[in-house]
């Protein structure tokens, strides 16, 4: 962190206290009250952390007013469009774009750690078969400290190296294993000659009967739903994630406490809400019904995959899968699919009626991805997994950095105490 080199004044109760502040390379300036209990004996309240910065970072930057996403300073739509997914992990994990010979290395290391311990499958089977996906993925994920004990020494830097790149390399083939054993079909081991998105792809729809050949059209597309996911600052999951390695927690499990906190639907769980919406319309001619509700502010019902919390404009995502969710239905085909109908014709009514225009509420990355995944034939439930091994190198990278970072300790936030003050126990005969 640079040196502050100016100050800001907070005065209370006859007390003045000089705050330093600091100076991002992009964004607000920042207050440092971190010594602000101890020298006023006051506590700042912010639920949410909506005005909070938990961390100094230098792997992704946001800016929700101009519809902007860095991550290493490389704008989101050029890695989307000219790079791939594993290219992006490098980036994101070591901070600069790999050279050819580098990014050789990192992918064969990748390729050759996408098998997981046999023994683990006996663990996928104490599961119900109707368990949800992510169930499984935030069981088995925190299990593979079980599994791989030499690499959970997060004090050891050649251990996190390891841990970062199994991770990495073996979400993709627990995510098909949980798929492949909530429908009841043997699991398909991962293949060393496909790239990363073509490999999950077959784990997810070849069987022992049949193989899937894979086309590179979809395999493009769910590479570009990898990178779009990789990392999206400090989220939810993300800050859960910092959390939990605050305490020293070990990598599989704070990466399991991570699926879980996206599991929620307001995080990871948004563009199955989607899908859920499209299927309430159900077809085409009762859109407009759901548009005008849309617009009643005394109606409930939300349309889910338009705007975004932070977006204040575009989605800089949704514009580069608005091009791959064409490309894909192009080639499946709309016509036999009524949701795929709904959401086509939903997406040009939104970005032409004068009301969705003026309110920025233009389709997002859920809104495409959920289409995309409809149309290659994933079930719901299978979204938010995809979301979780498509976030792990953000995950990751966030948690390399927080362990080697000399400022790190142990999270603990403070509250607003509103409970009853210091009294006396009563007998319970007396009650």
């Amino acid at each position: 962190m640079t040196e502050s080199t100016k100050s800001a004044t907070l005065t209370f109760d006859g007390k003045s206290l000089e705050l330093p502040m600091f100076s991002p390379t992009a964004g607000p300036d920042v207050i440092d009250i971190r010594k602000l209990y101890a020298q006023g004996g006051v506590f700042t309240y912010d639920p949410g952390f909506t005005s909070t910065a938990s961390c100094d970072s230098t792997i992704t930057y946001i800016d929700g007013g101009k519809g902007e996403l860095l991550h290493r300073g490389y704008p989101i739509d050029q890695l989307a469009g000219q790079s791939h997914y594993l290219e992006v992990c490098y980036l994101l994990l070591y901070g600069a774009l790999p050279t050819a010979a580098q990014l050789e290395e990192f992918e064969t290391t990748i390729t050759r750690h996408t098998m997981i311990h046999e023994q683990m499958h006996n663990f996928f089977r104490g599961f119900r078969r109707d368990a949800h996906p992510m169930a499984i993925m935030v069981g088995v994920v925190g299990a593979m400290a079980a599994f791989y004990h030499d690499s959970t020494d997060i004090n050891d830097p050649t251990q996190r190296e390891i841990a970062s790149h199994r991770l990495i390399a073996k979400m993709p083939t627990i995510a098909a294993m949980a798929y492949k054993y909530s429908i009841g079909q043997p699991f398909v081991y991962p293949r060393n000659d496909l790239d990363y998105a073509a490999n999950f792809l077959h784990m997810c729809f070849s069987v022992p009967a049949e193989q899937y050949e894979v086309n590179p059209i979809v395999s493009r597309a769910m590479d570009r739903i990898f990178t779009l996911h990789a990392d999206h600052e400090q989220n939810a999951s993300t800050s859960t994630v910092r959390l939990a390695s605050s305490s020293g927690a070990n990598p599989f499990a704070c990466i399991a406490a991570g699926i879980a906190c996206l599991w929620g639907p307001a995080h990871g769980g948004a563009n199955q809400a989607c899908l859920e919406m499209l299927k309430e319309i159900g077809a085409v001619d009762r859109i407009p019904e759901f548009i005008e509700r849309a617009k009643d502010k005394n109606d409930p019902f939300r349309l889910m995959g338009f705007g975004h919390r932070v977006y204040k404009n575009t989605d800089p995502r949704a514009k580069v899968l608005k091009e791959s969710a064409d490309e894909v239905l192009e080639l499946l085909g709309v016509e036999d699919n009524p949701l795929l109908q709904v959401a086509k014709e939903l997406e040009r009514i939104a970005l032409e009626d004068p009301y969705f225009i003026e309110k920025k509420l233009f389709p997002n990355v859920d809104f495409y991805s959920g289409i995309i995944f409809e149309a290659l034939g994933f079930p719901t439930s299978m979204f938010t997994p995809i979301f979780a091994l498509s976030r792990t190198v953000g995950w990751v990278s966030q948690w390399k950095e927080m362990i080697a970072d000399p400022q790190n300790k142990i999270g603990r936030p403070r509250q607003l105490y509103l409970g009853e003050t210091a009294r006396d126990y009563i007998d319970v005969e007396n009650r």
